[in-house]
């Protein structure tokens, strides 16, 4: 099997997704990417274990980075892909069409197109980004080969609907620990009561507001929720100990640093444990770059820039000081769901956009 980068996208969309890739079994999907760009001939190629790197060198004095990641969460029962008709239009249905394999099909066909582009290009297609953060490929790119994924711009074909969607917000995990006193609890007044007493922990949640928050022009909402619960050894022992996990999507305004402080001070007289955090990325929409591609998705479908609602890879580029936004195609409330499907549409204004400002 190989991939042909000259058939239409729905073609190339439906052949990505019927070849298996969940996380932590890319191989096969990486080798027909890499056998694709090699076979185009004006591409540098290179590879890291399951990721592909293909770059022009035509000394344009600038360097885009177009990047999508090549797994996908488990597979249910919508494999193999199928294009079916919908109310607003034919789609293209099966598992990864919207998270991302419609989004690395674009930026495929756009490497076997667009050959005389205004700005040197970089494609990173990488493993692993439906995982835990410290196997992410692009995650090791940036700390094996910076100098791959380097560039004044980067767009990740993460599923925007065909919108175009700036920085992201940044992630943090906390435990909050509830302490209490062990008891058998038929005598439970000897003992404290450690799971009642996370009642003021979720009582703290649920009168908590967060804030809606413009960076740069985009307004990006913030949450906060309990997202796990624990405690309790045996059913006749009194808790000595709850623990709440805690999720804090938060603006890229803020630090790591100052999101932990905030969420601290929200549970002041806990013990509060970071467990994991991530950035967010400011719009980076400032930048010629940026500017140039908003105009040209706004112009073809009519949508100003918006926030991305949650964290993507978008964040690695901007540690590395390259603005970096999200556009592809797909709605991103039907990525990993059993109807996941994404409107050809979405394929060909994400293609024309790109390819428009690509040669501009």
């Amino acid at each position: 099997m190989a991939l042909d980068l000259s058939a239409d996208l729905v073609t190339l969309t439906r052949a990505l997704c019927d070849v298996p890739s969940v996380s932590g079994a890319e191989r096969q999907i990486a080798d027909l990417v890499h056998g694709a760009l090699s076979g185009l001939g004006y591409l540098e190629v290179l590879r890291d274990g399951d990721a592909v790197v293909a770059r022009t060198h035509l000394a344009r004095g600038r360097r885009v980075v177009l990047a999508g990641h090549l797994d996908t969460v488990p597979v249910a029962a919508n494999l193999p892909s199928e294009l079916r008709d919908s109310a607003d239009g034919p789609v293209v249905w099966g598992r990864g069409t919207v998270d991302m394999k419609g989004g690395v099909a674009v930026l495929l066909a756009l490497a076997a197109a667009v050959r005389e582009p205004s700005a040197d290009l970089t494609y990173v297609f990488y493993d692993a980004e439906e995982v835990e953060a410290d196997r992410n490929g692009l995650g090791r790119l940036v700390a094996r080969h910076p100098d791959w994924v380097a560039g004044d711009m980067a767009v990740l074909g993460e599923p925007t609907a065909g919108a175009l969607e700036g920085g992201c917000n940044g992630t943090l995990r906390v435990e909050v620990v509830v302490p209490g006193r062990a008891a058998h609890s038929a005598r439970s007044w000897l003992g404290v009561n450690a799971v009642h007493g996370a009642a003021e922990v979720l009582h703290r949640l649920v009168e908590y507001r967060p804030r809606e928050v413009d960076v740069d022009g985009l307004v990006y909402r913030e949450g906060l929720n309990a997202v796990g619960i624990r405690g309790g050894v045996a059913g006749n022992v009194i808790p000595d100990e709850c623990v709440v996990t805690v999720n804090y999507r938060f603006a890229p305004s803020r630090s790591e640093h100052e999101a932990f402080e905030h969420v601290s001070a929200l549970f002041d007289g806990y013990e509060v444990r970071l467990t994991d955090s991530a950035p967010g990325a400011r719009p980076g929409l400032d930048r010629p770059e940026a500017a140039g591609l908003a105009a040209v998705v706004a112009g073809l479908t009519g949508r100003p820039p918006r926030a991305k609602q949650g964290w993507t890879d978008v964040a690695r580029f901007a540690g590395l000081g390259v603005p970096a936004v999200n556009f592809g195609p797909g709605d991103p409330s039907l990525a990993h769901a059993d109807d996941e499907r994404t409107p050809v549409a979405d394929l060909t204004v994400c293609f024309e956009a790109l390819r428009a400002w690509l040669t501009a």
